[in-house]
């Protein structure tokens, strides 16, 4: 079973931790009664989950992404409110929960994961096109990366028109299409039986030890719907903003995605952790530079695995990244 399950209250006043004299963001955050009636609200942000793996295990990635959003969740509602966050902006959805009718192991063939993942792409695409056509800001939350199909087709839908995306990442995928999983999201994006649905691609802080010879051909062949930077190109203490504008200028001419996999997070517990990218702070730099660009028209941050250990750390980045995109959305658009 594939189901929206709308936000309760009482599950959000569960997390919150009160105190005496303070106001967490979860205590003034607006709800709703249903995705039709979240163009009912003034919130300008909405922000939802998607607790799957099924995704990720398709692509023979680490499972755990189905937990992300509730660790998201009890963070993001004890954020203060202040001068900096204001609830007033944002709406809390809820998630779109995956349940599997048949138990889901290591022996479950890929192709019937596959399946699975073509049934979650129409639930973000029908979430995401209702959000996007009531003139708010998705925030998608959780899950593998198959889901950017999801959300490119529903947005593509909502402007009738195929739309642009940055993602920023260790690894492209564009994988073949041979069945669905988390490592061919932007190839199904790409195709013209898709509608299609993603116009022009770019990629920033890719891994040369993972990016396979095929689509390294395929992007240098495609130039001008793909452009992509390597990490190891990247000087990061002096260069990542400006390299970074460049990719974002190829994209944000129009209306554009941004895609941020937490793979892309040094020692990032995730799907496919790696010693060896970005810090958080920097990815929390780029992730402020894109949304000042006026046609960003979402944020998706997706592969983050919490573990036992981790859980309530993994909830804090995700709410870091997830108030530094409104704060910057709300700054530079207060100004236009």
């Amino acid at each position: 079973m594939i189901q929206l399950r709308i936000q309760k209250r009482e599950a959000i006043d569960a997390y919150i931790a009160f105190r005496n004299g303070e106001q967490k963001l979860g205590e003034n955050i607006s709800l709703c009664d249903s995705l039709d009636t979240i163009k009912e609200s003034k919130a300008q942000f909405v922000i939802f989950g998607i607790s799957e793996s099924i995704g990720v295990r398709a692509n023979f990635g680490k499972p755990g992404t189905h937990k992300a959003w509730m660790a998201f969740i009890k963070s993001f509602v004890n954020v203060q409110t202040n001068k900096f966050n204001k609830a007033s902006s944002i709406l809390i959805l809820g998630h779109i929960k995956v349940t599997p009718d048949q138990p889901i192991s290591a022996s479950t063939p890929k192709e019937q994961l596959g399946t699975i993942v073509s049934r979650i792409d129409k639930k973000v695409a029908q979430v995401v096109e209702t959000i996007v056509q009531s003139g708010k800001i998705p925030i998608i939350i959780g899950g593998g990366h198959n889901n950017s199909f999801g959300n490119l087709l529903g947005t593509s839908r909502a402007h009738s028109y195929p739309v642009n995306a940055i993602n920023i990442d260790a690894h492209t995928d564009l994988r073949y299409t041979d069945y669905r999983h988390s490592g061919n999201g932007f190839t199904y994006a790409l195709q013209k039986e898709n509608g299609p649905a993603l116009n022009k691609y770019a990629l920033f802080g890719l891994h040369k030890n993972y990016t396979p010879q095929y689509i390294l051909d395929f992007m240098e062949s495609h130039s001008d719907i793909v452009q992509f930077k390597f990490i190891e190109d990247i000087e990061l203490e002096s260069d990542m903003i400006r390299l970074f504008d460049e990719k974002l200028n190829f994209v944000s001419d129009s209306i554009f995605g941004l895609e941020v996999d937490c793979d892309v997070i040094t020692d990032f517990p995730s799907s496919a952790q790696t010693p060896s990218s970005f810090s958080l702070n920097q990815l929390r730099q780029l992730v402020v530079h894109a949304a000042q660009r006026k046609n960003c028209a979402y944020l998706h941050l997706c592969e983050a695995a919490p573990t036992k250990k981790r859980n309530d750390q993994v909830g804090k980045a995700l709410s870091y990244i997830v108030t530094d995109f409104i704060r910057s959305y709300n700054e530079h658009h207060s100004l236009s």
